[in-house]
């Protein structure tokens, strides 16, 4: 399975950069870019991409309104957010419109075209500064968790960052049987995204 990306980033040299990383490998596709979300219905439309690389600030619409636009539309598209600065406020507000994942631009090519994988896999990215802000952000105010302690051992990994597959494979079950656990946790969360879930788990559980 070949993963197809496009990008939002207003950096000519940052777009060119990320076309060369990405057509080094031969399981990935690099579709287009743009820089701004101007036109993003009509390029996600066109495009269709598994996954989009959106930088966050952008003149015009920058990436937290396509963001938003892409997940309203199209909430199967898998979007991996990148800035150059871990700006608390947009980490937070990108996590609440349905990011899954969030990295930095410094983070290095390895890492990034890593996260592709995992954010394309079904797993929630996040460079570790971020994650510690995420946690700092969210200390639990304890409660009972409408999540099974199954539910929340698998939610538990998949906010480490680990995709379904390695879930599975740490917890000895099926692929099917963890995309189950994560429909029911959606359920009793009454939540529509990874990001989601991991945020309450961060607030609530952890």
């Amino acid at each position: 399975m070949v993963i197809r990306i496009f990008v939002y980033d207003d950096s000519d040299e940052r777009r060119d950069s990320l076309k060369a990383l990405i057509s080094l490998s031969a399981e990935m596709n690099y579709l287009g870019g743009s820089p701004n979300c101007k036109n993003v219905l009509l390029e996600i439309k066109k495009f269709y991409p598994d996954v989009v690389l959106m930088d966050i600030n952008m003149p015009g619409v920058d990436g937290l309104e396509g963001l938003q636009k892409i997940k309203s539309s199209y909430p199967e598209v898998k979007v991996l957010m990148q800035t150059a600065f871990d700006d608390s406020e947009k980490i937070f507000t990108s996590i609440r419109n349905g990011a899954s994942g969030y990295i930095l631009k410094r983070d290095s090519p390895q890492r990034l075209l890593q996260a592709i994988h995992e954010v394309y896999e079904g797993g929630a990215v996040m460079n570790p500064a971020i994650a510690q802000k995420v946690l700092d952000y969210f200390k639990p105010t304890q409660k009972k968790s409408p999540l099974s302690e199954r539910e929340q051992e698998v939610l538990a990994l998949l906010s480490e960052g680990l995709s379904y597959k390695m879930v599975a494979a740490k917890l000895c079950v099926s692929y099917t049987t963890i995309n189950t656990h994560t429909k029911h946790i959606y359920e009793k969360l009454h939540v529509a995204s990874l990001g989601e879930a991991i945020a309450y788990y961060y607030k609530n559980i952890k």
